[in-house]
């Protein structure tokens, strides 16, 4: 079985209802469908410590999830949109993973390499494809790989106050994005894990 953990970058601490963690919810159950086991971690509720290594020190949370990283195959960013930007918490994790351009093996592979991302993002406003190139950008930059229609999204009216959360239920064109998402992200983990890169060529 395929392993996906699943980043939930919100703002708000566990107990506090959340769009991202319905749509990331939502996300679970379609890779369910496709032999995906999916572990979420509400980033917030962590240490995060900022810096751009894999280990800042006493009390940094970062390393177990890193080893939550490096374990799956497949990498889920869930953010909301705040100021029209991914939240600051999801820049974090960005800035974390950083550390993976110095840690290659002898083949020149990060410790990323040979896993796939995908983006979920929730809103008021729009924004959500500005969000997901923001992010796919970074991932690519740090090795993980990016399927086709690997995001799915929801953005509610312009200066509106419905959150996610509080529709009655999903939108039929956001039911069918989050599962192409799943669909297409488990079946590229599935080529990778038995066909890794070729080593990078030095110089």
């Amino acid at each position: 079985m395929l392993k996906a953990l699943a980043l939930n970058c919100t703002l708000k601490k566990s107990g506090a209802p959340s769009s991202t963690d319905r749509l990331l919810s939502e996300l679970r159950d379609a890779f369910a469908g496709q032999g995906v086991e999916t572990e979420a971690l509400r980033v917030v509720d962590l240490n995060i410590l900022p810096g751009v290594s894999s280990d800042e020190g006493p009390g940094d949370d970062w390393p177990r999830v890193r080893q939550k990283i490096v374990q799956s195959d497949i990498l889920v960013l869930g953010t909301p949109i705040w100021l029209g930007q991914p939240s600051s918490v999801v820049k974090r994790v960005l800035e974390r993973l950083d550390a993976f351009l110095g840690e290659t093996d002898e083949r020149g592979h990060m410790p990323s390499y040979g896993k796939v991302a995908v983006v979920a993002v929730v809103g008021n406003e729009d924004g959500a494809h500005h969000v997901a190139a923001e992010l796919f950008q970074a991932l690519n930059d740090v090795g993980f790989t990016i399927a086709a229609s690997a995001s799915t999204y929801w953005v509610g009216e312009a200066m509106g106050k419905t959150d996610y959360q509080d529709l009655p239920q999903r939108p039929s064109n956001t039911a069918q994005t989050t599962g192409i998402a799943a669909v297409t992200a488990a079946h590229l983990a599935r080529l990778l894990k038995t066909g890794a890169y070729p080593p990078i060529p030095k110089g």
